[in-house]
């Protein structure tokens, strides 16, 4: 009976036990850090984008400007890197059938869409340490840093404008209106991230 009580005890010890970590140690996002990621997407040219996709990690964001550019960039490199496998995979296939332009087209843009993945990516990484490291640096810094990021993702930004005037002198068909689909949501996630490092960079100008 005794060993009994015990075991009993044990059990509903573990199951209590399990049941908070989690919760203790990452807090749920208050209503207050989606207002937070509404009010910034607000400022950018696709609102509703930007708040659709940065919405679901609100976690992770809480009020910090810095955590939700380097978020909102990597979603980007994610939307950027898809694209621009499509375009190398494209340009391979042999049954797809454009005329002599579009394939010329397509090349471009697997070539721009190539550079702009890279940029985008250096810009993740340069805002992946204003983010960890802004309380403890100089404003100097962060604003040296945040400039790189604003040249990268306004280059990635031109890249992919690039891959799109390619297609100006060909003709309507199906591959020209998927690059035109992949491109435009690619530009609209850069677009909103160049917007939000633009915010955080303006409020590390007037400290």
């Amino acid at each position: 009976m005794h060993s009994q009580l015990i075991f009993l005890f044990l059990t509903f010890f573990l199951h209590h036990t399990h049941s908070f970590p989690t919760s203790a140690a990452t807090p749920p996002a208050t209503a207050t850090s989606f207002d937070f990621i509404r009010s910034s997407c607000n400022t950018t040219l696709y609102p509703d984008v930007c708040y659709t996709s940065l919405s679901r990690y609100a976690n992770a964001v809480r009020l910090d400007p810095a955590q939700l550019a380097r978020i909102s960039i990597g979603l980007t490199l994610g939307r950027a890197r898809h694209a621009s496998a499509f375009f190398t995979n494209t340009t391979q296939r042999a049954d797809y059938g454009p005329d002599p332009r579009a394939t010329s087209a397509l090349r471009d843009c697997s070539s721009t869409f190539g550079d702009a993945v890279d940029q985008i990516h250096k810009s993740l990484k340069e805002m992946s340490q204003v983010a960890s490291a802004v309380e403890s640096s100089s404003a100097e810094a962060v604003r040296f840093q945040l400039s790189n990021v604003q040249t990268w993702m306004s280059a990635a930004l031109t890249n992919e404008d690039t891959c799109t005037d390619g297609f100006e002198d060909v003709g309507e068909c199906p591959v020209k209106d998927e690059v035109f689909d992949k491109v435009v949501i690619v530009k609209e996630y850069t677009s909103n991230a160049l917007a939000l490092v633009n915010s955080f960079a303006a409020s590390v100008n007037t400290r």
